[in-house]
């Protein structure tokens, strides 16, 4: 219980020190037109991922049924 707690505060601290440094990197991107990349980047990561996870999704609803035919 304690190790959780500590963890946290510890997790919870690294994370406001990161998002402290970030506000330069966010203005400079925006001003040279690049943020655009990055989003389009991560959303084509994201619509893989989701297509991914579908396509696997499908896959193993065909084997369970296989399964439980020879059942």
């Amino acid at each position: 219980m304690i190790n959780k707690k500590i963890f946290s505060i510890l997790l919870l601290h690294l994370l406001a020190i990161t998002t402290f440094g970030q506000s330069s990197d966010a203005d400079f991107m925006s001003s040279i037109g690049k943020i655009y990349v990055v989003v389009a980047v991560i959303a084509a990561v994201f619509v893989g991922i989701v297509i991914f996870l579908v396509y696997l999704d499908r896959k193993l609803t065909k084997l369970e049924d296989q399964i439980k035919e020879h059942d």
